[in-house]
C-alpha cells in the first residue's frame, strides 16, 4: 500500500451479532454490521467510508439497471490458527476485478482503495469472521454504474462497495450435474471471462430447468459446437484423467478462477502433471466409462473443492468413482484449507494477514 487513505467510519448503533445463529448460515443471506462504499465522479474515487450495512438511495434511471454495467468479485477471510484474520489471494481478485472493469468500460479501482477498504471493513466487523472449521467470511466487492441517464453509453459515475457475509460450506454433498448442450453461458468475443452480472442472469433459466430434472448445477459447453466443456455455473471444472489434473484452458468464454489457479499451483508442487487445454464432452464420458477418469470436482471461492458424483448427458446419468477413493482432490483440498487457516506455512504468500 502506498499511502494511508482517509476512510470515514460510522459505526452501527447496535450489532446483529447477538441475534445471528452461526450454526445456521445460508450462503449470502446473513450480512455483517457494516459495508464499505466509495464513489467515482469526475475521473476520481472519493467519499470513502465504512458505514452501517443497509439500503443505498439511488435513482431508478441509473445506468446499471438499464444497460448492465455491473461487476463483482468473491473472496474469503479466514480466522487462522493463531486467531489472526487473513484474506486469501486478495491481490488476484483485485487484478481480475479490474480486468472485468476494463471489459465493461468501467473505471479501475485503485489497489489502495480495494485493499484498505477490505482491511477497514474487517477491522470493524472482526467478530463476524467465524471460528468454526470450514467456515469463513465471504467478501463481495461490487461496482455498478450510477448515472441517472437513459442513454446507451458508459456511465460517468460509479459506486464501489464491499459487503461481507459469514458462511459455511456452499455445497454439502457431491454434485449431480448436467452437461448443457442447448443453452449457452458465453460466446467468443463476449464477456464470459468477466465477472459481470449479465453472465449470471443468462444462466438462471437453464439452471432452473436443470433443477427440475434433479440436477444441482450445469456444465456449460462451447457456444459453437457444444462439444467442449468450459465451466460450471459457479465454479471452474477440474478432472483427473490417467492420473493427470486436466482442466479447460482459460479463454474469452472461461473465467480465470482464483481457486482454479491455486489448485493448479498446489498440484504442480505435489508433483502431479497438469494439463490446461480443451476438454471434450466425449473425452469425459469415455473416461468415466473406461475408468480412466477417476476424479471430477468444481473449484471456486464459494464451492472451494466440491466433488462431482454424477454427470447427466443426453438423457443418461453417469456415476463417477466413490468420493472416498479420490485421493488427488482430497489431498489438494486439505493442503488448500491448511494454508488458508494458517495451519501450515504460506509458502506462496497468498494470505493477506490483517
Amino acid at each position: 500500500m502506498n499511502e494511508t487513505l482517509d476512510i470515514t467510519i460510522t459505526k452501527a448503533d447496535q450489532s446483529k451479532l447477538t441475534v445471528t445463529d452461526f450454526s445456521q448460515l445460508p450462503f449470502g443471506k446473513v450480512f455483517s454490521d457494516h459495508m464499505f462504499i466509495a464513489e467515482y465522479d469526475n475521473g476520481e474515487w472519493s467519499n470513502l467510508q465504512v458505514l452501517p450495512y443497509g439500503p443505498i438511495l439511488m435513482s431508478p434511471a441509473i445506468s446499471a439497471l438499464h444497460y448492465g454495467q455491473a461487476i463483482f468479485e468473491g473472496m474469503k477471510a479466514y480466522r487462522q490458527a493463531d486467531d489472526k484474520i487473513s484474506v486469501f489471494r486478495a491481490d488476484k481478485n483485485f487484478e481480475r476485478f479490474n480486468k472485468s472493469a476494463n471489459r465493461m468500460s468501467m473505471p479501475a479501482i485503485t489497489h489502495d482503495i480495494f485493499m484498505q477498504g477490505i482491511a477497514a471493513l474487517i477491522d470493524i466487523d472482526e467478530k463476524w469472521v467465524p471460528a468454526q472449521e470450514g467456515y469463513s467470511l465471504y467478501i463481495r466487492p461490487v461496482m455498478f454504474a450510477t448515472d441517472p441517464y437513459l442513454g446507451v453509453k458508459p456511465s460517468d459515475k460509479y459506486t464501489f462497495a464491499l459487503l461481507t457475509t459469514p458462511t459455511g460450506p456452499y455445497y454439502s454433498k457431491a454434485l449431480k450435474v448436467k452437461i448443457e448442450t442447448e443453452f449457452t453461458r458465453a460466446d467468443e468475443g463476449g464477456v464470459g471471462f468477466a465477472k459481470t452480472a449479465g453472465n449470471y442472469a443468462r444462466s438462471l433459466y437453464p439452471f432452473a430447468e436443470a433443477q427440475k430434472e434433479g440436477f444441482d448445477q450445469l456444465i456449460w459447453t462451447d457456444a459453437v459446437s457444444h462439444e467442449y466443456i468450459e465451466e460450471a455455473g459457479t465454479a471452474n471444472l477440474i478432472f483427473v484423467i490417467d492420473g493427470k489434473l486436466v482442466t479447460p484452458s482459460v479463454r474469452s468464454t472461461v473465467l480465470d478462477g482464483v481457486t482454479r489457479d491455486t489448485i493448479i499451483q498446489l498440484a504442480k508442487k505435489a508433483g502431479i502433471e497438469v494439463e490446461e487445454r480443451r476438454v471434450s464432452v466425449k473425452e469425459v464420458i469415455e473416461g468415466i466409462e473406461s475408468g480412466r477418469l477417476t476424479d471430477a470436482f468444481a473449484a471456486g471461492t464459494a464451492a472451494t473443492v466440491t466433488p462431482i458424483g454424477e454427470i447427466g448427458y443426453q438423457g443418461k446419468v453417469y456415476t463417477l468413482a466413490d468420493v472416498s477413493t479420490r485421493t488427488v482432490s482430497a489431498n489438494i483440498a486439505k493442503t488448500l484449507n491448511d494454508i488458508r487457516y494458517g495451519i501450515v506455512p504460506d509458502e506462496f504468500g497468498w494470505n493477506f494477514v490483517l
